[in-house]
């Protein structure tokens, strides 16, 4: 499973504003097999976004000792540049950042957000909750009441969160699913009728983004340290997790050879 686990910086300068590159155009929005809103249900676009960097990226080993994974480079630019640009492309304008490892490089990196056209905020961690936990308190720090997109720093896609939204009940959570790579063999979910189950076959891997119902987190306390899995097998035993399997572009910066397979594509 890609969530964060629980636990040299870039200058501002650096290319962040939206292109029409052929690289850049290879990220647009490429996978339309969604399933048909139900009829009646009145979808909400998603506006607001947590993007979860605060983990230690200890599987990238040397390359994030003094940096945080969400600033390693894919093709001269880095991860957390290509997820944000992602999101905004898409109509987000609102999002938090969580951080942990080198927080403070994040933030002069992305400073207000105002570079890419959005807001960012960023949730400083002193102690990590968890990728769940992130989520709960970076949620404070966003205006407005509506579903949350939540977008795995380290994941690189052309997932439109938009089109996950269309195809959500608008009830629990909505969760992009992929095939499973070399390193996840066994998957992590079933996928009956467009409802994740724990069991089932074939399995799929949960490809770290997903649309939430931001009243599912209000079950937790604040400061509490817990795994976005926790919500998200509480809904799928309730039928209240859907999920879509996501046949686009996906990559899960994990290890150092994932970012050098991310750049070559992105260099194509």
């Amino acid at each position: 499973m890609v969530i964060p686990c629980s636990k040299s910086h870039c200058s501002p300068a650096c290319t962040i504003q939206p292109s029409a590159s052929a690289s850049n155009r290879r990220w647009k929005i490429a996978n339309q097999d969604l399933t048909p809103v139900r009829a009646g249900v009145d979808v909400k676009r998603i506006e607001r976004a947590v993007v979860l960097a605060a983990g230690l990226g200890t599987r990238l080993k040397w390359l994030t000792t003094e940096r945080p994974k969400a600033l390693m480079r894919v093709h001269g630019e880095p991860v957390i540049a290509h997820v944000i640009r992602r999101l905004v492309a898409q109509g987000v304008r609102e999002i938090a950042v969580n951080a942990h490892h080198h927080a403070e490089q994040l933030q002069r990196y992305l400073g207000d957000g105002s570079a890419f056209g959005c807001h960012v905020v960023i949730s400083h961690e002193p102690s990590l909750l968890d990728s769940g936990g992130g989520v709960k308190q970076a949620l404070a720090l966003l205006p407005g009441d509506g579903p949350v997109a939540v977008w795995n720093a380290d994941v690189l896609s052309d997932i439109d969160v938009q089109a996950l939204a269309g195809a959500w009940s608008q009830q629990g959570a909505m969760i992009a699913l992929v095939a499973n790579p070399d390193h996840h063999p066994h998957g992590d979910f079933g996928l009956e009728h467009g409802r994740v189950v724990a069991d089932g076959s074939p399995r799929y891997t949960f490809a770290g983004v997903s649309v939430w119902d931001a009243g599912v987190f209000e079950a937790y306390g604040a400061g509490d340290a817990f795994s976005l899995t926790v919500p998200m097998r509480r809904l799928i035993a309730a039928g209240d997790c859907s999920g879509k399997l996501h046949h686009g572009e996906w990559f899960d910066i994990g290890r150092p050879r994932d970012l050098l397979r991310a750049s070559r594509h992105q260099g194509r």
